[in-house]
């Protein structure tokens, strides 16, 4: 029997909502405008009473699987491990392919968001890169080579 009929969307919970969605944005995704939830449904469904966040959708042009960013207003969120390597365990990268890959390192360095390492190249069919984005996140961004 299988169970799942689409992938719906990775959430990311971050403090900062409206920073890290600008750089989503900047990056190229679409967001939908900003919505609160709280009450009996968010409470059940995490686990927590009295709980309220602020979610926004993000898509890449075109549509498909969405990023879900959410900020919670109550609890106060807890710290997580911005500085986690790669081999960390958990949610290790959100992972986009683009257009240009330089120009789209060159825009998150501008932030202030360098490279975890450097821009590799994967058997003359992908270049890649790891970018540190706000908050920690690892943003994987990878150009399919021309040939």
């Amino acid at each position: 029997m299988t169970f799942i009929r689409r992938f719906d969307h990775v959430g990311i919970t971050v403090a900062d909502l409206d920073a890290v969605t600008a750089f989503f944005v900047g990056l190229g995704l679409e967001a939908d405008p900003k919505m609160a939830v709280e009450g009996e449904f968010l409470d059940t469904v995490i686990g927590m009473t009295g709980a309220r966040t602020e979610i926004v959708m993000l898509r890449a042009p075109g549509g498909g699987t969405t990023l879900e960013l959410s900020s919670f207003t109550r609890p106060d969120h807890l710290p997580g491990s911005p500085a986690a390597p790669a081999n960390e365990l958990g949610l290790r990268n959100v992972a986009f392919e683009v257009h240009d890959l330089q120009a789209a390192v060159d825009y998150a360095a501008a932030d202030g968001y360098g490279l975890v390492g450097g821009i590799g190249e994967y058997e003359g069919v992908w270049r890649m890169a790891y970018v540190r984005g706000p908050e920690g996140i690892i943003v994987s961004l990878a150009e399919r080579v021309e040939k």
